[in-house]
């Protein structure tokens, strides 16, 4: 029997967009900890490339890189992503910066 590679199965995507829902409002996830949630732990940018297309039911500004950045260059999307973050509470340093100990999702 020949195991799937989860990264590839055509459910990763609808996986990851299931996870994301979870995220609480004021609270952000990085890409690599929703890939390794989903026991995938090196497909950190297959995430990205599932938020990129995800659906308009999936709150996409809660998931940021690892040093708490938002990922988008300054575009109309980086400015909507912050601003939705701002209007949910999660404050941003002076570097532009999230403090992922303070709003980080805790679940992970």
């Amino acid at each position: 029997m020949k195991l799937q590679n989860p990264v590839t199965s055509s459910n990763f995507f609808r996986r990851v967009y299931a996870l994301v829902r979870q995220v609480p409002r004021g609270r952000v996830v990085t890409y690599g900890q929703i890939a390794r949630a989903l026991g995938a732990p090196r497909a950190a940018r297959t995430v990205g490339w599932a938020m990129r297309d995800c659906p308009a039911n999936v709150p996409w500004q809660r998931v940021v890189n690892a040093r708490g950045e938002i990922s988008l260059r300054p575009t109309s999307g980086y400015h909507e992503q912050r601003a939705r973050l701002k209007e949910e509470g999660v404050r941003f340093n002076r570097a532009g910066r999230i403090d992922l100990k303070k709003y980080g999702w805790k679940k992970f």
